[in-house]
């Protein structure tokens, strides 16, 4: 951030047959729904009989589809999406504009995918109302990473505690570009007050993927800690999310 503070596993035998049915110009004899596979190739019966972790990324996304189209099947259309995101997160963090061009990707479609990744956020936020963050920070970085992880620019956010430190509301104070991002105490001050906020979690990620802070992290750090402490809210930690790490002051020492 600059000052103002400007700041699958390997596809099962189900993926690998429907491969080498596409090189043999077999495809459009493949089913186009999950469902319609033998049971014992199913990734649903899989699924219920060994547990989600049995399936490969394409066969969950295929799952949540359900189907495809004439000589497109679902597992392709599963297959289409993971080249195009890169990743499973980077995928459920997308926007609807984000899938525009994808065969067998429509509205319905885009709503599932959406929705699945809003309800795995609720839950999680549920999570972290139902216990204190500062006794959980297990469960305040799973939060993060699905809420800011996948974010192609800066993104700063704070988590407003309550006086047992639970989660009381998140709010995205400021949003900026891939390395530049202006975040304003004063602000997060007065709706600390608002909020009637006893404590609070900042946190902002880093989409190089690096989670270390930079000067200006924690020049900020200080400032929003020494800000805050003039209203009584104590600023508890600074989480900063990289790619597949995640970095707390609060642990490192540093508050």
């Amino acid at each position: 951030m600059s000052e103002s503070f400007a700041s699958a596993r390997p596809d099962s035998p189900l993926t690998d047959a429907l491969s080498a049915s596409s090189a043999s110009g077999h495809l459009k004899d493949a089913p186009q729904r999950a469902g319609d596979w033998p049971a014992r190739d199913m990734p649903r019966e899989r699924l219920l009989d060994a547990g989600p972790a049995a399936l490969s990324d394409t066969e969950l996304i295929a799952l949540f589809l359900g189907s495809g189209l004439p000589g497109y099947n679902v597992f392709d259309v599963a297959r289409s999406l993971l080249a195009r995101f890169g990743s499973l997160r980077a995928m459920l963090d997308a926007t609807p504009t984000d899938f525009k061009g994808l065969r067998g990707i429509g509205p319905a479609k885009i709503a599932v995918l959406l929705a699945v990744v809003e309800m795995a956020r609720r839950a999680l936020a549920e999570k972290a109302r139902e216990r204190p963050l500062v006794d959980s920070p297990g469960a305040v970085e799973d939060y993060l990473r699905l809420l800011i992880g996948a974010r192609p620019h800066e993104v700063f956010v704070c988590l407003f505690l309550d006086a047992r430190h639970r989660l009381l509301h998140t709010e995205e104070s400021s949003r900026g570009s891939l390395t530049r991002m202006a975040v304003y105490p004063r602000e997060i001050v007065r709706r600390a007050l608002t909020l009637n906020a006893a404590g609070l979690i900042v946190a902002h990620n880093h989409p190089s993927g690096a989670a270390r802070p930079s000067a200006s992290d924690r020049r900020l750090t200080r400032v929003l800690r020494d800000s805050l402490a003039l209203i009584d809210v104590q600023l508890m930690d600074h989480i900063i999310v990289g790619g597949d790490a995640v970095f707390s002051f609060a642990q490192a020492g540093w508050m």
